[in-house]
């Protein structure tokens, strides 16, 4: 496996080793051991979530204030932007974003630990996006930071689509009006 650090040093790109011929592919998706001597991290995961989405889906950008979730993600059908927000107070990357794009075709999965708001737009048809989580969903502590605040003005690829979004997402708040971590 191979570990990219983002410009969000703590947001990891991760490459896993595929093994491919003209049948398909093969590849650990995820290995606790792999995982652990890539990253220097020692996580554990309670939950795998699965949603399908179309093209100009929006979903995000979400976090948990309580109960706040690692994620590891990964887009095994279709095509995405994938993007995480840095809402740790303390941090010296307070409000900055990084976007990847993952899909079928790269193969790549990305680490987004606690203390950041994410979020992602579809850009093939439809796309699967599968993830886990380090701590349970937990709707009560919920947040979801406004995905096209100017102030941190993450740069989706929309290409003159309007997203579609959740009623939830919707009503996402400002970065200065948001919930934060200390």
């Amino acid at each position: 496996m191979q570990v990219t650090a983002t410009a969000l040093p703590d947001v990891l790109i991760l490459e896993p080793t595929v093994f491919g011929d003209s049948r398909g592919f093969f590849m650990e998706s995820f290995n606790a051991n792999t995982f652990r001597e890539a990253t220097g991290l020692d996580v554990q995961f309670v939950q795998d979530n699965h949603s399908r989405s179309t093209r100009g889906v929006l979903r995000g950008l979400h976090y948990q204030l309580q109960q706040p979730q690692g994620k590891l993600v990964r887009v095994p059908r279709g095509r995405v932007f994938d993007v995480a927000v840095d809402m740790r107070r303390s941090s010296p990357n307070f409000g900055k974003w990084v976007g990847v794009e993952l899909s079928e075709d790269n193969h790549r999965q990305l680490w987004i630990p606690p203390g950041f708001a994410h979020g992602f737009v579809v850009l093939s048809d439809s796309a699967d996006f599968l993830y886990k989580t380090t701590d349970y969903y937990a709707p009560a502590h919920e947040r979801c930071l406004k995905w096209n605040d100017p102030t941190v003005g993450v740069q989706w690829p929309l290409d003159g689509l309007e997203p579609s979004l959740s009623g939830k997402d919707q009503q996402g708040s400002a970065l200065a009006d948001c919930d934060s971590f200390d």
